[in-house]
């Protein structure tokens, strides 16, 4: 990360960088959020997340990130607990 001083004077403050990092997982990247866009507009608990996100103001695209990471999330927890997904508990977080 670099550095900066505020009008050149003053402590240095840390530029922070936003999102993933150089060494993220491409494909991975690409499958989530490609995941996150089908699952906007298909029928279930995903797309009426994105409608009810849109409805409170928050943009197409932020939407979609978050929805990219919540399905990147529920996939690395069954994934560790060996669970299969369950639309019920997802429906009781969403509550």
């Amino acid at each position: 990360m670099s550095t900066c001083r505020a009008n050149g004077a003053g402590p240095k403050k840390q530029i922070s960088i936003r999102g993933l990092n150089k060494d993220h997982n491409h494909d991975l990247k690409g499958l989530f959020k490609g995941a996150a866009t089908r699952a906007s507009v298909i029928p279930g608990p995903f797309r009426e997340f994105y409608l009810r996100s849109l409805a409170k103001g928050i943009k197409p695209t932020m939407v979609r990130l978050t929805l990219a990471r919540k399905i990147a999330a529920i996939t690395l927890t069954l994934w560790k607990k060996g669970e299969n997904f369950d639309v019920e508990k997802l429906k009781s977080q969403a509550a």
